[in-house]
C-alpha cells in the first residue's frame, strides 16, 4: 500500500466515536497518510457530518474518490436512536441545557404511534438554530450563540421509514430512515409538540448510507491499527 493508493482514491467506513467531530475522523486519517508518506497534502473528506454527540458511519474519501462525495450524500440515512420527552433545550439535543418542561402524564402508547404514523412522507422541516447551515454568510450555530435570533427557512424532507422500538416514558427508542437534509434534532423537538408535550434527542446513531452499513465500518483506533500493520 503506497501513497498512490490513497491518491486513486479510497472510500473508508468510520464509525465514529462519541464526542468527536467528523472533520475530527478526516484529520485522524489524513494525518496518518500525510505522515507517514510525508506530503503536505492529501484530499480526505466526509460524506455527510455526524454531530459531536451522535455515533456511527461516517464515509470517508481520499484522493479522487472525494468528487463521489456529493453521491454519497445524497443517499438515504438510516438513524436509531432515543427522545427525551417532557423537556426541550435550545440545540433539540444534549448539547445545551433543557430550557423548558412540559408534562407527559397523558402520553399513551396509542397517541406516540398516532404520531409517527404524521411523519411518515415528503414534508417541509425547520432545521435547528444550532446547525452549520448558513444565513448571510454565517453559521447558524455562531448566530445562535451569539444570542441572536434570525428567520430560519423549512426545508423539503423524506421520511421513508419511522418505527418506534421502546417504549419507557419519558424515553422513546426509534428507527428511522431519511431523505439527505433531514435534522433528526428537529423530528425530535416536532414529535414532542404532536404530543402536546416537549422532546429533545438524547441519543442518535447512524447505521446506513445507502448500501453501506455500520456493522461493516471500524473505529479510528482500528484503522490506525491497521494501516500501520499495511504499511509496514
Amino acid at each position: 500500500m503506497d501513497l498512490d493508493y490513497f491518491k486513486e482514491g479510497k472510500v473508508f467506513l468510520i464509525d465514529k466515536p462519541l464526542t468527536w467531530t467528523s472533520f475530527n475522523a478526516v484529520s485522524k486519517i489524513k494525518w496518518l497518510i500525510k505522515k507517514e508518506y510525508k506530503v503536505k497534502k492529501i484530499k480526505v473528506g466526509h460524506a455527510g457530518t455526524l454531530d459531536p454527540l451522535a455515533t456511527g458511519l461516517l464515509i470517508i474519501c481520499t484522493g479522487k474518490f472525494t468528487k463521489r462525495i456529493e453521491e454519497f450524500q445524497a443517499q438515504e440515512k438510516e438513524y436509531t436512536g432515543t427522545f427525551t420527552l417532557g423537556a426541550t433545550t435550545p440545540s433539540y439535543d444534549l448539547e445545551t441545557e433543557v430550557d423548558q418542561t412540559y408534562p407527559t402524564e397523558h402520553i399513551t402508547e396509542k397517541m406516540i404511534n398516532n404520531a409517527v404514523e404524521l411523519f411518515i412522507g415528503e414534508q417541509s422541516q425547520y432545521p435547528p438554530i444550532y446547525s452549520a447551515l448558513k444565513k448571510e454568510g454565517q453559521r447558524l450555530y455562531d448566530i445562535a450563540r451569539a444570542g441572536k435570533t434570525v428567520e430560519i427557512e423549512p426545508r423539503n424532507i423524506n421520511i421513508m421509514e419511522f418505527e418506534v422500538t421502546r417504549i419507557k416514558l419519558p424515553e422513546i427508542d426509534f428507527r428511522v430512515v431519511v431523505s439527505k437534509g433531514t435534522y433528526i434534532r428537529s423530528l425530535a423537538f416536532d414529535f414532542g409538540k404532536k404530543l402536546e408535550s416537549g422532546a429533545h434527542l438524547s441519543a442518535l446513531r447512524r447505521t446506513k448510507i445507502g448500501e453501506y452499513n455500520v456493522d461493516d465500518a471500524i473505529s479510528p483506533e482500528e484503522f490506525e491499527t491497521q494501516f500501520k500493520e499495511e504499511v509496514l
